[in-house]
């Protein structure tokens, strides 16, 4: 615990790592939100978690197969664990400290042209 907390102070502290998570969080949201549907999440804004992000692929209820080929497209770019909760389906995205802004942004960029390319 106090190696990370070290690791947390000369990062910037509390401050700065609460503005990067809001940061990596906000730029999944937008995705979300723009695609007219195509991402989908079930959780209310006033519910959502700036760590784990799930939504589901092909509108309301997701399209597994979809789903299939956006983690297979993501692995391939070296972007892992994506896949959601085996009871649930559709695709949970993690933004803990380990990740960084430049992750977020290859995910988001593909995200971005999963869409372009599969939206109806």
């Amino acid at each position: 615990m106090g190696r990370v907390l070290q690791w947390v102070d000369r990062q910037g502290g509390l401050d700065v790592m609460a503005e990067l998570i809001t940061k990596k969080s906000s730029l999944i949201y937008d995705v979300i939100e723009n695609s007219n549907g195509f991402y989908n999440t079930s959780v209310a804004k006033k519910n959502r978690s700036r760590m784990n992000i799930p939504f589901r692929i092909g509108y309301v209820n997701g399209d597994e197969a979809l789903e299939e080929e956006f983690l297979k497209g993501a692995e391939a770019l070296g972007l892992i664990q994506l896949k959601g909760h085996s009871l649930v389906g559709g695709i949970r995205v993690s933004t803990y400290n380990a990740v960084t802004v430049e992750d977020v942004q290859t995910l988001v960029s593909y995200m971005k042209d999963f869409h372009k390319k599969h939206a109806k």
